[in-house]
């Protein structure tokens, strides 16, 4: 067991792996109130589940809100459903790989926050703005990544519409069908009964189109994440150890220098004739024989004008 939680903290520790951060995140909310149902549940004290869970998940109720502001964060953090966190993080995996792999580890972060936190916003103001939900905003509540998972899935189709996944039994199929066929299915089931995640999954598409399309031409609407991630990090970062040698009188001091590299390191623009191998390339072998720096360097071609 030990061993086991060891290796999930290595894990979690690699700075270059967000994504994989992001799912172990959500699966060790989602143990952890299971854990917490099922120890409640068997000692005869599910109120007290029941109240752990209305801290983390989003509520319609603006006067619900305005007492926890945090859980427009923590909603999409956690799951109760085994499929659903299933089916979320696979989602996010499959999707996010190609956000890492050609705009770097964190615009993953970047689209499943801002997917998030625009998804939940998305349910709030629909649920009380529409009459049809009026009667249903006392009690109503959200939980899953599902909104941040779409940001991540629409943002990848959007930069990569003709990248192909394949399906069991389907084939390949590009992923701007996927993501067309997920968001049209959202959207015929926002008059059902998980109408608000579904409110909340196109609210989340919607920002992974624009992401992608803004930092297309040039704008990174994930800067202010970046400053907080760099903030973050510094806060926690180890200072560098001192040393203190005396030599005839003098005192020397000698500090140890970290060197910081990060996955989104800025990479130069190609030339034409880096473009035109990279493009040979695609068309011999696909996109995914393509190295991470050459799809990098591939979307910063696409941005020139």
């Amino acid at each position: 067991m030990s061993h086991f939680v060891n290796d999930i903290k290595r894990e979690f520790s690699k700075s270059e792996n967000a994504l994989v951060k992001i799912i172990l995140t959500n699966t060790a909310v989602f143990l952890v109130l299971l854990l917490a149902k099922i120890i409640l549940t068997l000692s005869q004290a599910s109120g007290i589940y029941a109240w752990i869970l209305q801290q983390v998940q989003l509520p319609a109720d603006l006067s619900v809100l305005a007492f926890k502001p945090w859980t427009i964060i923590t909603y999409f953090f956690a799951h109760e459903d085994i499929f659903h966190i299933l089916f979320n993080m696979l989602f996010l995996y499959w999707f996010g790989r190609l956000i890492d792999e050609y705009l770097g580890a964190k615009r993953v972060v970047a689209l499943y926050l801002l997917g998030g936190i625009a998804g939940g916003l998305v349910y709030i103001v629909i649920y009380n703005l529409l009459p049809f939900f009026q009667n249903s905003i006392q009690g109503s509540g959200m939980l899953g990544a599902s909104a941040a998972a779409f940001s991540v899935a629409v943002g990848a189709a959007t930069l990569l519409p003709n990248y192909t996944f394949n399906l069991i039994f389907l084939g390949p199929i590009r992923i701007k069908f996927i993501a067309l066929f997920y968001i049209i299915l959202s959207l015929a089931q926002t008059i059902g009964p998980n109408a608000g995640g579904n409110l909340a999954h196109l609210g989340g598409a919607l920002v992974g189109f624009i992401f992608v399309k803004m930092l297309q031409n040039g704008t990174d609407l994930g800067t202010p994440i970046y400053s907080l991630m760099n903030f973050w990090s510094n806060l926690f970062r180890k200072k560098p150890t001192m040393r203190v040698t005396y030599r005839q009188k003098e005192v020397h001091r000698a500090t140890n220098v970290y060197a910081e590299t990060t996955s989104s390191a800025s990479v130069e623009m190609p030339n034409q004739g880096e473009i035109d191998h990279i493009l040979d390339k695609i068309s011999k072998s696909g996109y995914e024989s393509l190295t991470k720096e050459e799809k990098q360097k591939l979307f910063k071609a696409s941005q020139q004008k």
